[in-house]
């Protein structure tokens, strides 16, 4: 049911504070719809979350997409206009070379979103989404040499012909996420083409899912707009991000066969006035969040696991790009939203955020987009 926006203060020991989702920019809006599965105004809302330490571990960075962690603690980021940049254990930082000659950067478009074999120790195999100057978004394999100073690639391209607007870079996507079962997930955008996200001959609008080995792909869901965050749920459940237009942004909880109601087809236009999930659509599936007005622009998300977290262990934590900040989402066992909560440390004090990811050394790595000096900050909860 509506409800208002109110912030909460944040002390030392806690995040501000939404009953529900609105706030973009730093100004709070009029009261949005409520979310599916969001909680009431009299709801219980503030969690036990701890304090936390904020770090750069690397700066002077253009447009960061996406940051990985191998088992042996290197962080691997890349840069939408073409590059990969290593951070080795002991804070050395290696350019990785690359053969990126055929990238296609322009507008969302550009090298996105980056993801570890599961076998990476044993393989030294990786992933990244990019686009190419072939007219066709791609998911490329690379093989990284043991020290870090090069990449090779080894499936070139391992999917293509996810769909790219050439014209502009909209809608490019594009996330990747290995599910349980060890199959790549892929996030895509609808290229803003109207007929995309409904038509199930396209690959844009889509959640994939592909064969790391082979690349067989097959389409999981539908109905999508622009998937800028996936994230497992430890026991299997896989959310997706989504940029909306100006009337909501989405999570969703993927299920197989799904189609989540984008529909922005107006007879050879693209009309951004309908809703993300379009109710017409038999079967169309409901969002467990949406922002409502104003959107706050999500992008990566991360499922955060630790007792040193506290009150923010186990919520999905989700970038915001327009609303500058972390937002996190405890649900319940069937997916729904039943608390919503700001990180206090990182509400507007570095800018847009575009990824957040807990790493395998359980801390949290976010990375800037404000175009230029960008930084991937390490947070941690206080000792």
């Amino acid at each position: 049911m509506p409800g208002t926006v109110r912030r909460i203060a944040a002390g030392p020991c806690l995040a501000a504070v939404l009953l529900l989702a609105g706030c973009t920019d730093g100004d709070v809006a009029g009261p949005p719809p409520a979310s599916p599965g969001a909680p009431s105004a009299g709801s219980p809302t503030v969690a036990a979350t701890p304090p936390l330490d904020v770090s750069v571990v690397l700066d002077g960075l253009e447009h960061p997409w996406d940051v990985v962690q191998a088992p042996d603690g290197t962080l691997l980021v890349d840069e939408r206009a073409g590059g990969f940049t290593a951070v080795l254990p002991d804070g050395t930082v290696r350019t990785v070379a690359a053969d990126l000659d055929d990238l296609f950067a322009d507008g969302e478009t550009g090298l996105m979103g980056l993801a570890l074999d599961p076998g990476f120790e044993d393989n030294r195999r990786f992933y990244s989404c990019q686009g190419s100057r072939d007219g066709e978004i791609v998911v490329v394999a690379w093989t990284v040499a043991p020290e870090w100073t090069s990449a090779t690639r080894t499936a070139d391209p391992l999917v293509g012909g996810l769909p790219l607007n050439e014209a502009s870079g909209r809608h490019g996507g594009c996330r990747l996420e290995f599910a349980p079962d060890g199959v790549l997930l892929i996030g895509t955008g609808d290229a803003a083409d109207g007929t995309a996200s409904q038509d199930p001959g396209s690959l844009g609008g889509k959640v994939l899912r592909a064969d790391p080995g082979t690349g067989a792909e097959t389409v999981w869901t539908s109905g999508h707009r622009n998937v800028q965050g996936l994230a497992v749920r430890p026991g299997g459940q896989v959310f997706s991000v989504e940029h909306g237009p100006d009337r909501d942004d989405e999570v969703n909880l993927l299920r197989d066969g799904g189609n989540y109601g984008w529909d922005p087809d107006g007879g050879g236009s693209y009309d951004e006035s309908v809703p993300m999930t379009d109710p017409s659509i038999p079967g169309a599936v409901a969002a467990v969040w949406s922002s409502g007005r104003p959107t706050l622009a999500p992008s990566g998300a991360t499922f955060v696991a630790g007792t040193a977290w506290g009150g923010y262990d186990g919520m999905l934590l989700v970038a915001l790009l327009k609303a500058q900040g972390v937002l996190g989402l405890r649900l319940d066992d069937a997916g729904a939203v039943v608390e919503q909560v700001r990180m206090a440390e990182l509400e507007g004090t570095h800018g847009r955020i575009r990824t957040v990811q807990q790493g395998s050394d359980g801390a949290l790595y976010v990375l800037t987009d404000n175009g230029s000096d960008d930084v991937l900050l390490r947070v941690t909860p206080r000792s």
